[in-house]
C-alpha cells in the first residue's frame, strides 16, 4: 500500500510539474505572438510589461528576459527622440544582462546585445559610431561563431558590415555575401519551435536587396 501511495504522490507531482510548464509555455507562445505583431510603441509597451511580469514569476527562466529586450529594441526603432530610443535600448541592455546570469552560452543572447549596439550607431554614425561598431561587432562575431548557423547572428552581423562598408565608401561584396548567407540560414529555419526566437527573416531579404545597387 506504501509504495502504491507513493507511486500516485509521484505521479501526481509530475503530473503538477508537467501542467504548470505547459502553462507557461502558452503564455509565452501567446506574447512572443504578440510581439511580433506589434507595430506601435503602446503594443509593444503592453507585451514588454507581461513579459517582465512573467520574468518575475519564472525567474529561472531566461526567455521572457529576452523577448522584453526584443521589445524594447523595437520601442527604440519607433522612438521619434534620441532620448526615448536611448532609454528604451537601456532598458533592453538590462534585460540582456539579466538574461547572461540564467544562460550565458545563449548565442540568441549575444546576438541581441549586437542588435543593441547596433541601432545605438544607426542612430547618430558620424558620432557614436567609434563606441558602438565595435561593441557591435565583438558581441555579434561571438554570436556567430557560437552558433554559425544562427540566421539572426548572421543577419545582423551582415547588416552592420553592410553599413560600415557604405559609410567608408569601401567594397560591400563580402557584407552582402554573409547576408545572403543569412537569408539561406532563415529558409532552413522552422517556423516557430517552442520558445526560440524566429524574427529576422523578412528584414534580411529587404537588406540583402540593396547588394548590387
Amino acid at each position: 500500500m506504501s509504495l502504491l501511495i507513493s507511486t500516485f504522490f509521484i505521479a501526481a507531482g509530475c503530473l503538477f510539474q508537467f501542467q504548470q510548464t505547459s502553462k507557461y509555455e502558452q503564455v509565452m507562445t501567446d506574447n512572443i505572438e504578440k510581439v511580433y505583431q506589434a507595430e506601435t510603441v503602446e503594443e509593444y509597451r503592453a507585451v514588454v510589461n507581461t513579459f517582465e511580469r512573467i520574468a518575475q514569476k519564472e525567474n529561472e527562466k531566461w526567455e521572457p528576459l529576452y523577448y522584453s529586450a526584443y521589445g524594447y529594441i523595437m520601442m527604440s526603432a519607433k522612438a521619434t527622440s534620441t532620448g526615448d530610443k536611448d532609454k528604451y535600448l537601456d532598458l533592453a541592455l538590462e534585460h540582456i544582462k539579466k538574461s547572461y546570469e540564467l544562460a550565458p552560452q545563449e548565442d540568441e543572447v549575444w546576438a541581441l546585445e549586437g542588435f543593441v549596439h547596433m541601432i545605438r550607431v544607426s542612430i547618430d554614425p558620424g558620432s557614436r559610431g567609434q563606441q558602438y561598431t565595435p561593441l557591435t561587432m565583438q558581441t555579434l562575431k561571438k554570436a556567430v561563431e557560437m552558433d554559425p548557423g544562427n540566421p539572426r547572428a548572421t543577419y545582423l552581423l551582415g547588416r552592420m558590415e553592410f553599413g560600415t562598408a557604405r559609410f567608408f565608401g569601401a567594397d560591400t561584396s563580402p557584407a552582402c555575401a554573409r547576408l545572403q548567407e543569412a537569408v539561406r540560414l532563415f529558409e532552413l529555419q522552422p517556423g516557430q519551435v517552442t520558445l526560440a526566437p524566429s524574427w529576422g527573416a523578412n528584414e534580411a531579404k529587404e537588406v540583402a536587396t540593396y547588394c548590387g545597387k
